[in-house]
């Protein structure tokens, strides 16, 4: 190995760094928090300016090791790795104030530890401000997520961004934080407004002595005498296993808001019939100060269920022998053990589950999932996977079907960091904080189906599933038929306008036609007639068309002589430019041949159709007019 080589990893500024800690950072060997580092230029000394910029993280769930000046406004900040584990370096959270107005500059995070991750398929950080307390991710177009050849190929998370504001504190992320803190303020509120709707305690203490909340809904009647029959069904939920999987509780805060709600029907059932015990932080150590994935002594819990020790690992300990104790009672079934998680490189919502030698075994298994697809418009079957994976033998998951009994179904519920793609489309939609809670509320409504299905819990009239929209009491309902039509939805079909004009188009249908057989329209473009059209006259035109009998006087009709209307001369009107005839071919209109049925015999039809051309027509036309006009006559007389 050349002596010479360095690591670009360990120090990528143009300028020259002190080899000792800088005074304002906390020290521990290069491996804590920045606290209040200002980045000063080379060659500054004295009190800071505005515009160098001032960073920090030595706050809960913070995480930022180092900043490097590496231009004029380009910074390379070094994420500080896990807590006695130096392998995972992913989750970070900093502040940044002493901003100068309409600021530029470039972040470069350059020790990522997982390339495979979501920056590839959109995702950006988050940012919020003092005055803009609203997290809002970062636009596409300022974040870059590539191989940077001077740290070694790494890949590299660059993003610019500009202050316009000079009096604020940023704060950037990799997605939205849930401190230890955040939880216990929440769960003391919650208390406040639902005292009744479930019971707080504390399951156990972590190693640096934080509480194992245990959140407990019970409101199942007990029975008298225990039996098979009125046994009571317990689910189990728990989270934030991994401390940089800070939307894991989001979902868990969701869940917990819609079964504590006392007006929600849906909640009261289920609280009335199944116990639910949540555990809400599993790492509560882990999750203030700010690790990815391990705990205070470098230890990733979800590796840890198979090698259990009450001195390292007491938080999982205390929840196995929790669940021991109900899965070995007689009064009690576990039936859901579900451990909620964020995935940093999937997108969407997805259930991961285990696969069982037992058929009927596997079958009832994927019984839920199939239920919580249906309500979640968020969820991804393309990411469910179902294995027996010997390397995942040290997660709940996989754990827990060796160690409880064959009836509880275990899960994972993966949520993606990022979002979800809307189905059928390429359109990917962010999560926030309330999408990561409606995923909660989806997960209750799940556990109601699911006891349905298993009747459980009792199913409801068909008029109360029935939604009942509320109208003002001064509403008359109409009148309904009892046998209702129905309705059909009109095809998507493309609309084109024809030529159709209003007034008579004087078509000939008889013989006189074009030698195809299509009798010929024409058409003249002008400001007479309705609709801009105006027909030339022809010479046997119908008397009786509908524009002959609107635009003729009826007094001056003459039935005695011909079928022709007899209407006064008007003024000679000077004849506008006529534009070039448009010549439409329109389909033959079918005619019947004119016939005397009066004369005609048996077997006389052929005959009496058979070589009957313009002329015959025209006399049996003469014929019905003498036969009209002598029956008028004898009438009179």
């Amino acid at each position: 190995m050349n002596p010479d080589a360095c690591d670009p990893l360990a120090h990528t500024s143009m300028y020259q760094r002190a080899e000792e800690d800088s005074d304002d950072s906390d020290g521990e060997g290069g491996l804590g928090n920045v606290s209040r580092v200002i980045v000063r230029p080379p060659g500054h000394s004295g009190k800071a300016k505005r515009g160098h910029l001032c960073f920090d993280a030595a706050f809960e769930t913070g995480n930022l090791g180092r900043v490097d000046l590496v231009g004029e406004f380009e910074y390379d900040l070094f994420l500080r790795p896990d807590t006695c584990n130096p392998r995972y370096r992913f989750w970070f959270n900093f502040t940044v104030d002493n901003v100068k107005q309409d600021q530029r500059v470039i972040f470069n995070i350059v020790n990522i530890n997982k390339s495979r991750n979501l920056f590839k398929d959109g995702m950006t950080p988050l940012v919020k401000s003092t005055s803009r307390p609203k997290w809002q991710r970062l636009p596409r177009c300022e974040v870059f997520y590539y191989k940077s050849p001077v740290h070694q190929n790494h890949y590299v998370l660059s993003f610019a961004f500009g202050f316009d504001k000079e009096d604020e504190v940023y704060q950037f992320a990799l997605t939205f934080p849930y401190s230890y803190s955040k939880m216990q303020a929440y769960l003391n509120a919650l208390e406040l407004k639902y005292p009744d709707a479930f019971e707080r305690s504390t399951l156990g203490m972590s190693i640096q002595n934080r509480k194992l909340e245990l959140i407990t809904f019970d409101d199942v009647k007990k029975p008298d005498k225990v039996d098979p029959k009125n046994i009571i069904h317990m689910v189990v939920i728990l989270a934030r296993i991994h401390p940089g999987e800070s939307p894991a509780s989001y979902v868990v805060q969701g869940l917990i808001e819609f079964l504590a709600a006392a007006n929600q029907p849906i909640s009261k059932a289920l609280r009335e019939h199944v116990v639910f015990k949540i555990v809400p932080m599993l790492n509560p150590d882990g999750v203030f100060l700010g690790n990815n994935r391990c705990n205070v002594i470098g230890h990733d819990l979800n590796r840890s269920w198979n090698k259990l020790s009450q001195y390292t690992h007491p938080t999982l300990s205390a929840v196995m022998k929790m669940l021991k104790e109900y899965d070995n009672s007689s009064c009690y079934q576990v039936d859901f053990v579900i451990d909620i998680h964020a995935h940093s490189s999937l997108t969407g919502t997805f259930i991961y589950g285990s696969t069982y030698d037992n058929v009927y075994r596997y079958e009832r298994h994927l019984v839920f999932p199939k239920l919580f697809a249906t309500k979640c418009e968020d969820f991804c079957q393309e990411h469910m996977m179902f294995n027996a994976d010997d390397r995942k033998s040290g997660t709940a998951r996989r754990y827990f079907v060796e160690a409880l009994s064959d009836i509880v179904n275990t899960y994972t519920l993966e949520v993606s960091m990022c979002g979800y793609f809307l189905n059928g489309t390429n359109i990917l939609t962010p999560y926030t904080e309330d999408g990561y809670m409606r995923i909660g509320r989806n997960l209750a409504r799940t556990f109601l189906e699911y006891y349905r299905f298993t009747n459980i819990l009792p199913i409801p009239p068909v008029d109360e599933l029935r939604p009942r929209k509320g109208r003002p009491r001064t509403h008359r309902p109409r009148a309904r038929s009892k046998t209702r039509s129905e309705v059909r939805v009109r095809p998507k079909t493309t609309r084109a306008y024809a030529p159709i004009s209003y007034t008579d188009l004087s078509i000939c249908y008889d013989s006189a036609t074009s030698d195809d057989g299509s009798p010929v329209r024409y058409m003249y473009h002008g400001n007479a007639g309705y609709g801009g059209f105006r027909m030339r006259p022809h010479a046997h035109q119908d008397q009786f068309s509908l524009s002959n009998i609107q635009a003729a006087r009826f007094s001056n009709l003459d039935f005695t002589s011909d079928f022709r209307l007899k209407v006064p001369k008007a003024k000679a009107v000077p004849e506008p430019k006529i534009p070039p005839i448009e010549i439409l071919n329109v389909p033959p209109k079918p005619h019947l041949t004119i016939i005397d049925f009066n004369q005609l015999t048996r077997g006389g039809l052929d005959e009496a159709t058979a070589g009957r051309g313009v002329q015959s027509i025209e006399r049996e036309k003469e014929k019905i007019r003498r036969h009209t006009l002598k029956s008028c006559s004898s009438r009179k007389a």
